[in-house]
């Protein structure tokens, strides 16, 4: 393909990527009201957990609109990613060799149900966040949570946990192209689990042991998953090398 040709391709990639995305935005903004309640959720435990006034709390005129529009536009970006991850893969593949396409498709429907994943184990542990960091204020004292501060709490939560689960794919791609031994994962095991129990306190921004453990055990699983697929697949490129080595040789 020509430079031009390139430029067309890439023209139509984004063209159908932003259709995907303003359809999705359109979605979310009549979902938009169900994830707001969603998220007064654990606002309102406050109230019946802790005994007192707890509220969402807009601070402006136009604070209601803008966390609707921000909130429609996030559960956009959400509900088109397999429509926009799909055109940034289509426009790559035209490039790549029959085995690296298979790995890039691997790679593809592998991360788009874990980053799901990790989404919805963010969105299952805010509840206990939430009310333990509201918990450290007095009986007298009422809640009146600014809704844009917690809307980006929220956001920076979920996606945290979502990319966190697509990490061990990466590790099984660089395993597969041959940048990293399933013994190096192996090996490294003392090193992932201090680095998750550290991702697990940053991300759940409290002393919650039981927050921690519902991402950390998960994530766990995830890269040992990964380095059992790792060694697996350096087992079978074993066998073809020696394979290949005993027909050479006769």
């Amino acid at each position: 393909m020509t430079l031009g040709q390139h430029l067309v391709e890439l023209r139509k990639r984004l063209f159908r990527a932003a259709v995907g995305f303003i359809a999705g935005g359109i979605a979310g903004w009549f979902l938009a009201d169900f994830v707001l309640d969603a998220m007064r959720a654990p606002v309102a435990d406050i109230v019946s957990s802790q005994h007192r006034n707890a509220a969402l709390n807009f601070a402006t005129i136009t604070g209601s609109f803008d966390l609707k529009f921000e909130i429609a536009l996030t559960v956009g970006a959400i509900i088109s990613s397999p429509v926009w991850l799909y055109q940034i893969f289509a426009f790559l593949i035209p490039g790549l060799t029959g085995k690296e396409k298979r790995y890039i498709f691997g790679f593809f429907f592998s991360a788009v149900p874990l980053f799901f994943a990790g989404c919805a184990a963010g969105w299952f542990v805010l509840p206990h966040i939430v009310g333990l960091l509201t918990g450290f204020a007095g009986r007298q004292d009422a809640a009146l949570i600014d809704a844009q501060a917690y809307y980006d709490f929220v956001l920076k939560l979920v996606i945290a946990i979502g990319i966190a689960f697509v990490l061990p794919v990466f590790l099984v791609l660089l395993n597969f192209v041959g940048v990293l031994s399933a013994a190096s994962i192996l090996k490294s095991w003392r090193v992932a689990m201090l680095l998750i129990v550290l991702f697990t306190a940053i991300a759940t921004p409290a002393a919650d042991v039981v927050s921690m453990l519902l991402l950390a055990v998960p994530m766990v699983l995830l890269y040992f998953a990964a380095a059992g697929i790792a060694w697996l697949h350096d087992r079978r490129a074993a066998r073809s090398a020696t394979r290949l080595e005993g027909e050479l040789a006769t």
